[in-house]
């Protein structure tokens, strides 16, 4: 039989009329976890602080969130703090009700922009578009000198990383026909790259 947890922010939350369902809430298939009871926030795992982090009183939440993103940065992988930074932002608006998005980002000190998180994402996608880049014109140029190259040979070039198509668009220079550049491709699979 199936165990379900039910999760409350602290025991006189607990609902009293449980009639209906008493034969599930009553069975050993059912464990409460009381928020409040589970010890200090800062000691917590940063997955079960985030829960927590909703119970916490309005006065005790900014520096309580603040310290959860700081450690965030130092814990956790660049996604899960990205993750972790939208998670308390969106529980800070709940809680702040009365102030904007970009006010809570400001309580909190975040600037999305200027946290390492966006930075490092931000180089990622410039390092994508110089790929890319490189890619569409190494391939504009095979197709200049030799016409239609075909969709397999695209596929590949595609396929390769920076410095090796920047190899590439040094060699079809040297190329005379679509056969140097397949005898390079075949090099380039056979070699790893």
């Amino acid at each position: 039989m199936a165990e379900v947890i039910v999760i409350y922010p602290s025991k006189n939350i607990e609902q009293d009329n449980i009639f209906p369902h008493r034969s599930l809430l009553n069975g050993e298939q059912v464990h409460r976890i009381y928020l409040d009871e589970l010890g200090e926030i800062e000691e917590l795992p940063i997955s079960v602080a985030l829960m927590v982090l909703t119970t916490v009183a309005e006065d005790e939440a900014r520096q309580t969130a603040r310290n959860l993103l700081k450690r965030s940065n130092e814990e956790t992988s660049l996604l899960s703090t990205l993750t972790i930074i939208e998670i308390i932002t969106t529980i800070m608006v709940y809680k702040f009700d009365n102030f904007s998005r970009q006010e809570v980002e400001s309580m909190l000190g975040i600037a999305l922009e200027k946290t390492r998180v966006y930075r490092e994402i931000k180089e990622e996608g410039r390092e994508q578009g110089q790929i890319g880049e490189a890619i569409n014109l190494t391939i504009r140029l095979l197709t200049k000198k030799f016409g239609d190259i075909g969709e397999e040979k695209r596929s590949l070039i595609s396929g390769l990383s920076l410095p090796v198509v920047e190899d590439l668009s040094e060699a079809l220079l040297d190329f005379n026909n679509l056969n140097d550049l397949q005898l390079w491709l075949d090099n380039i699979n056979s070699s790893g790259n």
